[in-house]
């Protein structure tokens, strides 16, 4: 299936420039989701995923249906102070900007395997800081899997030793 056919392409969103890629126009096509929810689940299925992790918010809306088909936990990343119990962090910047992510202390076990989702790779800030909290709390990260990855932002420099799926790219 060609997924790049039900992404939406918005012009200077959030600022001039920006060519923001909006999944929620493939999300809205029930079939064309759920075969981009299950190539993903193949990949995770693949790579023996014990947990999926997914970083908010639209990591939430990929990986939540990947560990449902898996009969696998989820382990959400949130912005700094928006999890109730004790967390670490992890700094990271954005193709726009800067902030913070946050997992529970206790959320991933050491040696557990782990698929990190997310709905774009972009300029691999938001996922290299998930990858430290993953592996700061001794979970081996088993791959990265992307809906959309932007090349020319080469959001896969120093991602190298991951095992990276994405749908499609542009």
């Amino acid at each position: 299936m060609d997924f790049k056919e039900h992404i939406t392409v918005v012009e200077d969103y959030p600022k001039p420039g920006i060519r923001f890629k909006d999944i929620t126009t493939l999300m809205q096509e029930g079939k064309v989701y759920k075969q981009a929810i299950n190539e993903m689940a193949e990949f995770a299925r693949k790579q023996n995923a014990d947990v999926i992790v997914g970083p908010e918010a639209r990591g939430f809306v990929v990986g939540c249906p990947i560990a449902y088909e898996l009969e696998k936990g989820f382990v959400p990343v949130r912005k700094k102070g928006k999890l109730p119990r004790e967390t670490i962090d992890a700094d990271y910047g954005l193709e726009y900007g800067s902030d913070s992510l946050s997992i529970h202390k206790d959320a991933i076990k050491p040696g557990q395997r782990v698929i990190i989702t997310d709905d774009l790779l972009a300029t691999g800030g938001t996922v290299k800081a998930t990858v430290k909290l993953v592996e700061e709390l001794g979970g081996i990260v088993a791959g990265l899997a992307f809906m959309i990855e932007l090349t020319y932002l080469e959001g896969r420099s120093g991602l190298d030793q991951y095992e990276l799926f994405s749908l499609v790219d542009f």
